[in-house]
């Protein structure tokens, strides 16, 4: 069976931690293997709720048997075994310029390494074959989006810096070295390149598989729709479309009707907030409520009651499809080619388009992505775009000196 990956996200203070713990114990007492790994809990809030203190290998997360297993990610200890592991494959390069590589023990995470430390936890625990799902406490949107963007970036670099076609002048190396009086990097550092290359081609499978998904959680009584959107906008320019939306801690049904003013007009906003919402992601993901008890949640009962409330008797949503890149071919009724973007949320002042040799680059907001256009793309120039219902259109004219004749 194949592990089912949810990344539950949100703003600092919006309930993610909440969510991910409760998705975690009600599919775990529905039968699932399940996996909760924090990722962004600096204060341990993950093991409030559960009654236990997380480390880094699986452990019961103290529900007689019944609920999940439970991890945190350790950033330093991760951060200091792929130095080491990458440090041993380029250490000829250390050696040609007569560097001292730094001891594992000397070094400290650096930012941005969070991004990576995930990657690799969600690799080893999906491919490790001991669950059936993991629920991943993830960080707010802007940080899961860097760490999600980050293979391609990665790969981007690799093959900037490094490319692979440069293997092939193996031959001509002690003739380099005589000439220049050095000697030239060993094999082993383009073995480290295809070393890299193949934990960036991992991680980004995972990142990219059908089972992975994004679980968008809000307020309910504090987010804005244009908030939202941005945060949407910015998750689909990679590709990932949340499977659910979980507005927490909502006010219960009685509260509209409830003889205390100042109740009654915060239920009614309350409820016209999330009617926006639901008609926002109509057709595209389902809304769900995470009620408010009346208190913090605190232990596996509270949370089997908040699960129970988000999931009903399934074990939760499954991944949402995919709404991938495409290219209209419009050339006979209008000699044009329309690349079809899906950015549900971006809002037209927020877009970025440039065109950049044989790649585009694409921004919405604070998010930005160059991607490499399409083979017969790149034969043609711009002409246009344009957004509507949260598809971007760009067309491209077929460059006359380029475009095979007839």
């Amino acid at each position: 069976m194949t592990t089912r990956t949810v990344l539950v996200t949100g703003r600092g203070g919006a309930g993610a931690t909440t969510a991910a713990a409760a998705t975690a114990v009600h599919a775990a007492r529905h039968g699932l293997r399940t996996l909760l790994l924090a990722a962004h809990d600096p204060h341990r809030t993950l093991d409030t709720l559960l009654g236990v203190r997380l480390g880094e290998a699986p452990a019961p997360a103290g529900d007689g048997g019944l609920g999940p297993q439970a991890a945190r990610i350790d950033e330093e200890r991760s951060f200091q075994e792929e130095a080491r592991q990458l440090a041993d494959r380029v250490r000829p390069a250390f050696d040609l310029l007569g560097v001292d590589p730094l001891d594992p023990e000397e070094l400290t995470a650096l930012p941005g390494t969070r991004h990576l430390v995930l990657l690799r936890a969600l690799g080893e625990h999906t491919a490790s074959g001991r669950w059936d799902l993991v629920v991943v406490d993830a960080p707010p949107v802007p940080e899961l989006v860097a760490a999600l963007a980050l293979p391609e970036r990665l790969e981007r670099y690799l093959a900037r810096l490094l490319p692979e076609q440069r293997q092939a002048a193996r031959a001509l190396r002690p003739v380099l070295a005589a000439l220049a009086g050095v000697p030239m990097p060993a094999d082993r550092l383009f073995e480290a390149r295809a070393w890299a290359a193949g934990r960036l081609a991992a991680a980004r499978a995972v990142v990219e598989a059908p089972e992975t998904s994004v679980r968008l959680v809000v307020d309910a009584g504090a987010h804005t729709l244009p908030e939202v959107r941005r945060a949407r906008a910015g998750l689909a320019l990679y590709g990932h479309h949340p499977d659910a939306v979980v507005a927490s801690r909502t006010l219960p049904p009685t509260a509209a009707g409830s003889a205390d003013p100042w109740l009654a007009a915060l239920a009614g906003e309350e409820r016209d907030r999330l009617a926006a919402l639901a008609a926002e992601f109509a057709g595209a993901a389902p809304l769900l409520s995470a009620p408010h008890l009346g208190r913090a949640p605190e232990g596996p009962d509270d949370l089997a009651e908040l699960g129970a409330e988000l999931h009903g008797d399934s074990a939760g949503p499954g991944p949402a499809p995919g709404a991938p890149w495409t290219v209209e071919d419009r050339l006979a009724e209008e000699g044009l080619l329309v690349w079809r973007l899906p950015l549900p949320g971006a809002e037209r002042a927020d877009l970025e388009l440039v065109r950049r040799g044989d790649e585009l680059v694409v921004g919405t907001g604070a998010y930005r992505r160059i991607v490499r256009l399409p083979s017969a793309l790149r034969r043609c120039t711009v002409s246009g775009a344009g957004l509507r219902d949260g598809l971007l259109s760009v067309r491209f004219t077929p460059d006359p000196g380029l475009w095979p004749r007839g």
